[in-house]
């Protein structure tokens, strides 16, 4: 399917599509990105991470288009350093599901992120660490009560039995219709404010652009993107995602996230572009 790289919005999930937390970014996506967006080429992020985490990881790769952060709360413009949409959750619900899920699980770790991502540690232990060493997260431990208003969303932290076990308790309980949860990841936990994700994000800001959805490119790797990836107008899992995720894709990359996945899709784009 050819397409006009200047028509097209190309968001990409981060962890494990993107990028390891261990590795970085392969040096071939870093490479063929700078090329597809130099070429007239619209390329963005959809991540968890707040724009101090993504714009940490990047470095120096510019993004085109405003980015969508923590799972969708968060539209901000790097490019004006301007917070375009902010979504919170309701704060009463929020901090009792902290406190009931703490109480049943005494070892989960606990972060808070408010205003424009900014990462407070209510509860420590060593995968709230490892989530700062890894993202680059200046992280303030704090007490709940001292958290500020604005909170875009709540992470839970912990071993994946525990998270597992964690999920499954949240099931079983009621904190009110204004908050969700979501699993992110095997080793995290989150409430997002309800009605908010990466999609309503893509749908967002495609209307503040004036671009039709249809016009959009998702790439993901995890079961909290199949939302995003049904929204857009075409969808490609990377090689390592799980099964249902890549049957749920338009399309599959050959290479994993490691061996650079996103940069096999764009270089594709790219070629397609220039054909004779």
């Amino acid at each position: 399917m050819k397409r006009n790289l200047k028509d097209t919005l190309v968001f990409c999930d981060m962890d494990n599509t993107l990028l390891t937390a261990k590795e970085g970014i392969p040096e071939c996506n870093r490479t063929v990105i700078k090329l597809f967006t130099g070429m007239g080429g619209r390329f963005t992020v959809a991540s968890g991470r707040p724009p101090e985490s993504v714009r940490a990881a990047l470095g120096d790769i510019r993004l085109s288009l405003p980015a969508i952060c923590c799972n969708g709360s968060l539209l901000y413009d790097f490019s004006t350093e301007r917070v375009l949409r902010h979504a919170t959750l309701e704060r009463g619900q929020a901090t009792a599901a902290i406190l009931e899920i703490t109480e049943k699980f005494p070892r989960v770790g606990v972060e808070v992120m408010a205003g424009a991502g900014d990462m407070y540690v209510v509860r420590a232990n060593p995968y709230t660490h490892a989530h700062q060493v890894d993202e680059q997260l200046s992280g303030v431990a704090c007490p709940l009560d001292a958290v500020p208003d604005g909170w875009v969303k709540v992470v839970f932290a912990g071993d994946p039995e525990m998270i597992r076990k964690v999920g499954q308790y949240a099931k079983t309980r009621y904190y009110g219709r204004e908050n969700y949860f979501l699993a992110t990841n095997s080793i995290y936990y989150e409430i997002m404010p309800a009605g908010v994700g990466k999609a309503s994000a893509l749908r967002d800001l495609c209307a503040l652009l004036g671009v039709p959805v249809e016009n959009t490119v998702v790439i993901g790797d995890y079961y909290n993107d199949l939302e995003i990836m049904q929204a857009a107008g075409y969808s490609v899992a990377v090689s390592n995602a799980p099964p249902e995720v890549k049957a749920a894709a338009d399309e599959v990359t050959n290479c994993t996230c490691s061996d650079g996945a996103v940069g096999e899709y764009l270089y594709k784009l790219i070629e397609e572009a220039t054909a004779l």
